[in-house]
């Protein structure tokens, strides 16, 4: 059983910048990770991923030019540089991990507790 641990999140100011990081267990051996977010009373929202093997990345317009994913494959976890945050980045951010290269949610079969980020003055 993949587990996987969010850290990073917090209170922010608008234009502000937070690092996400999610920590798997040992045994994740995935061939994509990434994050989604969800506000409340909104479905959730693809934000980036990261394909394993080569580091290729796909982002959401909103995250494209602020937001950057990567990974570190000695201590097996994924991050997300977030800046230039806007309010309307508020969400719970939740790492994923899944073996199809997708933007759909419902494709991954792995999913952390999330984190939750907040922008405001």
């Amino acid at each position: 059983q993949v587990q996987l641990e969010e850290s990073g999140g917090g209170l922010v100011e608008p234009g502000g910048s937070l690092r996400l990081s999610c920590a798997a267990s040992e045994n994740t051996n995935p061939y994509v990770r990434g994050w989604f977010r969800q506000a409340p009373g909104k479905a959730r929202d693809f934000v980036a991923i990261i394909r394993w093997s080569d580091g290729y990345t796909e982002y959401s317009e909103s995250a494209k030019g602020r937001f950057s994913i990567s990974r570190d494959i000695v201590e097996n976890s994924v991050h997300l540089q977030m800046n230039s945050l806007k309010p309307e980045d508020s969400a719970v951010y939740y790492c994923v991990a899944g073996s199809r290269f997708s933007r759909m949610p419902d494709l991954y079969d792995y999913w952390g507790q999330g984190t939750q980020v907040t922008v405001s003055s």
